[in-house]
């Protein structure tokens, strides 16, 4: 049964939707103004870069023979499929499908890069000196809006499950 005052599916999907807007928004832009490799400085700790991620986070399995674009196309369908599940099964979880709705824009947008471009197109370049020792001149990976949706929603996940099992410990005392 469905809480009264839970949010729609359609309310979670719109959120999703337009996380992936933006995210895609921003990617035409940045192939439309910038060169493969480009950067424009922006303020003493950012950049605006197009880089071309044919790999997961950190560019992970980049350098792999070109299997890895389908992997993770099939990956982020399956995991879009799943996360709309979610949604329609768990509405009353605010928090959660809030978490789920930004995962699923993000996912989506990524996805939409691989099959189009064949890479994801990232261009946020932040970059400090205390990152230096981790990350060549200090440059954190550069990243989109579906990477930044992705991460807010992941750590919004974690927030919801410690307060869940907080609560739970509380009902039980």
């Amino acid at each position: 049964m469905v809480a009264r005052n839970a949010p729609s599916l359609k309310l979670w999907l719109t959120l999703s939707l337009l996380v992936l807007v933006l995210d895609q928004l921003t990617k035409v832009l940045i192939v439309g103004h910038f060169q493969l490799g480009e950067s424009w400085f922006m303020t003493d700790f950012f950049n605006l870069v197009r880089v071309h991620n044919s790999g997961a986070a950190f560019s992970f399995l980049a350098s792999a023979s070109g299997w890895q674009r389908w992997f993770f196309i099939g990956l982020g369908t399956t995991a879009a499929a799943f996360m709309v599940w979610m949604l329609h099964n768990h509405p009353q979880q605010k928090l959660f499908c809030l978490s789920i709705a930004l995962i699923l824009g993000g996912a989506v947008g990524n996805v939409i890069d691989r099959m189009v471009y064949g890479h994801v197109i990232d261009f946020a370049d932040f970059h400090w000196a205390f990152l230096s020792p981790i990350f060549t001149g200090g440059h954190f990976p550069a990243f989109n809006v579906a990477d930044s949706a992705i991460s807010v929603g992941a750590v919004t996940m974690v927030i919801d499950e410690l307060w869940r099992v907080r609560q739970s410990k509380k009902s039980r005392q």
